[in-house]
């Protein structure tokens, strides 16, 4: 019964919030994804979870995020990702160098101030800041990091990582426009997707809902081919093999004018997407902080906010614009699964593609650059 009612929080928790939205302006204006993350850090950091809830985040999280991504990409327009590709690779390469340079220099600040080995948490960080958590643990295996250093770094990377997003989906916007130019796509509109106003509403109308069902069952099915096809590679890129695949089959999805032209898919995953954000803010454990040596800690700090900043100044130069900046920051520090919630946070949800795909390059590079540049760092 317990398991039952964690189970109904996680899935009820975004109606609440999308109602409290609608209903008070002043709600509306943190942003129901903002407001997701900090339900979540507030109920997994009182004491209130059982040891067990980890098993039903895990399923959850597993769950939503490959359930999403085709929802939200149905409606996706390859033409637009054509015409934004000069930028975004060129967005791509610079957040890349950003993150190696940043993670290079912080090696020689940090070392020899309490972290033994620090040559293997500087892969780890380059593996899991240029890809994700699937990288991290790979890379833990391939340099033979100690168990306590990588749980520790990986709680820190959550803690952290939570207050990158945080900043990005707020205020980020706004202070970076200061410097790099707008996006620029005359089709935009700003639309807000997750702040519980009219998109999300009249989803159960028979006209809508009905067709939703057949998206759902795409879904279901894109889901499926995902699971099947990842159980042929090796474990540690099974994640890789599924966001890949689904993303490649959402995307040839969206290309049918009888996929693409279903009212509310988007809305739909993102509901999974704030889902998603209660279940994942709830596995940080701010309690582990008292655990780790500053050194670490500052360590982790710099690659992620120096890193952005590093990409903020060269986005300047080469002017690539705002949203890209942040997409791309978004998807190399924070991975895939994170882009649907900034681009939803600061209303253009046309850079989805970008991020994703950018993330996913960043998933395909992240092990070799993270192994490469730590046996280069053990040398020096």
């Amino acid at each position: 019964m317990a398991q039952i009612l964690l189970v109904l929080f996680y899935l009820l928790t975004p109606f609440v919030i999308l109602h409290l939205c609608h209903k008070f302006p002043f709600v509306n204006k943190l942003g129901a994804v903002f407001i997701a993350y900090l339900v979540g850090l507030i109920v997994g950091n009182v004491g209130i979870l059982p040891e067990w809830a980890a098993g039903i985040q895990d399923l959850l999280t597993t769950i939503t995020i490959p359930l999403a991504i085709p929802l939200l990409l149905f409606s996706s327009n390859l033409k637009q990702w054509k015409s934004m590709a000069g930028k975004a690779i060129v967005s791509l390469v610079i957040g890349i160098v950003s993150v190696v340079l940043v993670i290079i220099a912080g090696y020689f600040i940090f070392r020899g101030k309490g972290m033994p080995d620090i040559w293997k948490v500087s892969g780890m960080l380059i593996g899991v800041y240029t890809g994700g958590t699937p990288n991290l643990a790979s890379l833990k295996m391939m340099l033979n990091v100690d168990p306590d250093v990588y749980i520790l770094t990986h709680t820190y990377d959550m803690i952290i990582s939570t207050v990158f997003l945080a900043f990005l989906m707020t205020v980020g916007k706004r202070f970076f426009s200061l410097f790099l130019p707008a996006f620029n796509d005359e089709t935009t509109t700003e639309v807000e997707y997750t702040n519980g106003s009219d998109p999300f509403w009249g989803i159960f109308k028979r006209e809508i809902f009905y067709p939703l069902l057949k998206a759902y069952g795409l879904t279901i099915l894109i889901f499926a081919i995902a699971g099947g096809l990842s159980m042929l590679v090796p474990k540690n890129s099974q994640v890789v093999v599924v966001i890949l695949t689904i993303t490649t089959l959402s995307i040839i999805a969206s290309t049918f004018k009888k996929i693409n032209t279903i009212e509310k898919t988007f809305e739909s995953g993102m509901y999974l997407i704030l889902i998603f954000s209660v279940v994942v803010a709830s596995m940080a454990d701010i309690s582990r902080f008292a655990g780790l040596t500053p050194g670490l800690f500052g360590y982790i700090t710099l690659a992620v906010f120096g890193s952005l900043f590093l990409q903020v100044i060269l986005g300047k130069i080469f002017k690539v614009d705002t949203d890209t900046t942040i997409i791309t920051s978004t998807a190399l520090i924070c991975s895939p699964p994170f882009v649907p919630v900034v681009a939803a946070a600061i209303n253009n949800r046309k850079v989805i593609l970008t991020g994703i795909t950018i993330g996913i390059i960043g998933y395909a590079v992240g092990n070799y650059l993270g192994f490469v540049i730590a046996e280069i760092l053990k040398t020096l």
